[in-house]
């Protein structure tokens, strides 16, 4: 398994990053790799089942995210099937009038082989593309504070 996290501090409050982040439309704004995000279904836990795309390395990987567990502005965290398979954990911690989100994903590659083969390459690859969200998610928040 594979496992990629870190964390980044915004100046908005809880509330707001936690809505930000529960909304899939948002996750295509802000995560480079995303391609698709479609048939959004809501869940009695207040959270979100939905089948998505994902393109790692020129190569599109389909699946299903479901929240399985949900603490409001605290705590989200999502199972993922299909060609992926593993889970995304999005944590909030309030700190005045910013947040610090910490995005954690673990996960397996599809294939043993591949598995050995792409591990230091998939790994390097993610940490860049967790950066690269925490960091837009931080500049859509913080540049659309005032709106």
């Amino acid at each position: 398994m594979i496992e990629v996290s870190e964390s980044v501090t915004i100046d908005a409050p809880v509330e707001r990053v936690f809505a930000f982040m529960d909304d899939p439309e948002n996750h295509l704004t802000v995560t480079p790799s995303l391609a698709d995000v479609r048939n959004v279904e809501p869940l009695d836990n207040g959270g979100k089942r939905l089948e998505h795309t994902f393109r790692m390395a020129g190569i599109s990987l389909d699946g299903e995210l479901e929240e399985v567990e949900r603490a409001e502005n605290e705590r989200i965290l999502f199972e993922m099937r299909g060609q992926l398979s593993g889970e995304i954990e999005l944590t909030f911690e309030s700190a005045d009038d910013a947040t610090r989100l910490t995005y954690t994903g673990r996960y397996d590659l599809p294939g043993q082989v591949l598995e050995r083969v792409a591990r230091p390459f998939v790994r390097r690859y993610n940490e860049r593309e967790l950066s690269t969200t925490l960091a837009n998610v931080k500049t859509h928040l913080e540049a659309s504070a005032g709106e």
